[in-house]
């Protein structure tokens, strides 16, 4: 792995970047170095010519731009105004984390949101920290941000992890680290970009819950079972048992260990425990006893079964 891919541990969030949250007091009639706009309260702070790591400073918005990788693709409307009312009434909280990309502009890192709503507000400047980032730590920064504050759906979430795979070549392992989430959480997420487009769009709009898609995945007709959610209201487990009953009639039972073919609500319950590490599970039972098996490619997925089993699933 290259240095400029070498993980950089920002899974321990972004303050190490921004430092404390720094509070820009609402607009306040403007000092006389200020250019003012008294019918609408706002003061257009000057911008001095300091240094990426210096502090937080004012910035033009008109010299900023959103990134093009940014993970989050969905702004909801009504949350955009509240926090443009907020801004008009509080200031902006918390600077945004930007990066210099040449004549004298901007590209967003982190705080989008922010943005789009103090221009919303009327702002003509935000408080930002520049720092000189290259395109692995903006995307990881992105990322990190929005899933600390749970901005993303679940397949933005998953673009997100599968481009820092594709094009850094991250591992899940690695991801789940930088994020501070497991590794069978990072692969249940990327799972769900095998569902068909409009599947992953009725994810994206909250239709679908992530569970639900993940379930829904191993049936014959995804498609037919996602309608059967939407109109019947079917919990996941229900969907799991109506997914490996589709396989069976499909492709036949999975051959069992005892003489007896596995009852349905077996077969549910390894694929929900499937589901739930990310790892094949496997139930044999005779009798009232049986045994649980769950199979494992690696060491660290070893680790992390044995971590989770301890903590509790």
């Amino acid at each position: 792995m290259s240095d400029a891919t070498r993980p950089r541990g920002l899974g321990r969030g972004l303050s190490a970047l921004l430092g404390e949250p720094v509070r820009t007091e609402a607009p306040k009639p403007a000092p006389a170095w200020a250019k003012a706009d008294p019918a609408r309260n706002v003061v257009e702070l000057p911008v001095a010519n300091a240094a990426p790591d210096a502090g937080p400073r004012a910035l033009p918005i008109d010299l900023i731009g959103r990134n093009p990788q940014q993970p989050r693709k969905h702004f909801d409307e009504d949350e955009l105004k509240e926090l443009a009312s907020s801004i008009r009434s509080h200031g902006v909280l918390q600077p945004i984390l930007v990066r210099p990309v040449g004549g004298g502009k901007y590209e967003i890192v982190a705080g989008e949101r922010r943005w789009r709503a103090a221009q919303r507000a009327g702002l003509h400047a935000i408080p930002a920290v520049v720092r000189e980032l290259d395109e692995v730590e903006v995307l990881e920064i992105a990322i990190i941000e929005n899933v600390q504050r749970t901005d993303l759906n679940p397949i933005e979430e998953a673009q997100g992890f599968q481009a820092l795979i594709d094009r850094f070549g991250r591992t899940q392992m690695e991801i789940a680290e930088a994020v501070g989430k497991s590794r069978p959480h990072i692969a249940n997420l990327l799972r769900l970009l095998a569902l068909p487009e409009d599947l992953q769009a009725m994810v994206r709009d909250g239709r679908l819950s992530a569970g639900h898609a993940r379930a829904i995945l191993t049936a014959p007709d995804p498609r037919m079972l996602a309608q059967r959610v939407l109109s019947e209201g079917l919990n996941v487990r229900e969907i799991e048992r109506l997914a490996q009953l589709a396989k069976d009639e499909k492709h036949g039972p999975r051959a069992s260990s005892a003489a007896e073919a596995k009852s349905a609500d077996t077969r549910a319950l390894e694929q929900s425990l499937s589901n739930a590490l990310g790892l094949e599970v496997r139930i044999t039972e005779k009798g009232g006893a049986g045994e649980v098996r769950i199979s494992y490619k690696t060491l660290g997925q070893l680790d992390d079964v044995i971590r989770r089993l301890r903590g509790g699933l």
